[in-house]
C-alpha cells in the first residue's frame, strides 16, 4: 500500500503529475516547533523524517512525507498563525531573496530514504495595495512563509533558481527517485 502522509492537496496533485495516487492519506500529527537555534535545512529534514516515522503503516507499506520550510537567512518562516503574521512575513520577504527547502522522506518498514531540495526565490518589492490584496485573498493560509507560488502570489515572484515543484511542496524528480528506490510500481 502507498500512503501519503500529508493533508496537503498540493502534494496529492503533484503526485498525480507523475502518475501516482496514494491508496490512503494519513496526515501525521507531530510537534512542528523548531528546536532552539535549529537551522532551516536540518529542521526541515527532521520534520520530514519525524512525519514519516509517525504515520501508522504495515511492514510492506510505502509512506511518503514531506516538509516545506521558507528560510530568510537563518530564520524559519513556517505557516503563519493569522493574517497579521502572514503580513509580517510578506513585509520581511519583500524585495529580498530567500530559500525554500522541501525535504522528502520515504519509509518502507524501518528503512527511511530522504532527500532535501533547496531553491532560491526572489520576491519583488511589494506595494501596500499588493500586500493588502494578497492577505485579503486568504491564499496565505496553511502555506510556509505565508505565500504559495502556484497561486496568486506567483505574480509577486519574478525569479527562482531551483525546483518549481519543490517550492510548491514536493520536488517531483527527487520524489520519483525515492519512490522507485522504495519499490513503488506504476510511476510515469
Amino acid at each position: 500500500m502507498f500512503i501519503l502522509g500529508s493533508g496537503s492537496p498540493r502534494r496529492k496533485e503533484l503526485l498525480a503529475q507523475i502518475g501516482v495516487a496514494p491508496d490512503e492519506i494519513r496526515a501525521p500529527d507531530i510537534d512542528e516547533e523548531p528546536h532552539p537555534r535549529e537551522l532551516p535545512r536540518p529542521y526541515c529534514a527532521r520534520m520530514a523524517r519525524e512525519k514519516a516515522a509517525a504515520v501508522p503503516s504495515g511492514p510492506d507499506d510505502i509512506v511518503l512525507c514531506a516538509d516545506t520550510t521558507v528560510a530568510l537567512g537563518r530564520r524559519i518562516l513556517g505557516k503563519p498563525a493569522d493574517a497579521t503574521e502572514a503580513e509580517a512575513f510578506l513585509r520581511a520577504l519583500s524585495g529580498r531573496r530567500h530559500r525554500v527547502i522541501t525535504a522528502v522522506a520515504v519509509r518502507c518498514g524501518e528503512m527511511i530514504r530522504e532527500k532535501d531540495v533547496v531553491s532560491t526565490v526572489r520576491m519583488k518589492t511589494l506595494s501596500e495595495p499588493e500586500i493588502r490584496s494578497y492577505i485579503s485573498s486568504n491564499d496565505w493560509q496553511g502555506k510556509a512563509g505565508g505565500y504559495g507560488i502556484q497561486g496568486p502570489a506567483g505574480m509577486l515572484i519574478p525569479w527562482i533558481s531551483g525546483s518549481f515543484t519543490g517550492i510548491v511542496g514536493l520536488p517531483l524528480a527527487e520524489t520519483a527517485n525515492l519512490l522507485r528506490a522504495a519499490g513503488l510500481k506504476g510511476l510515469a
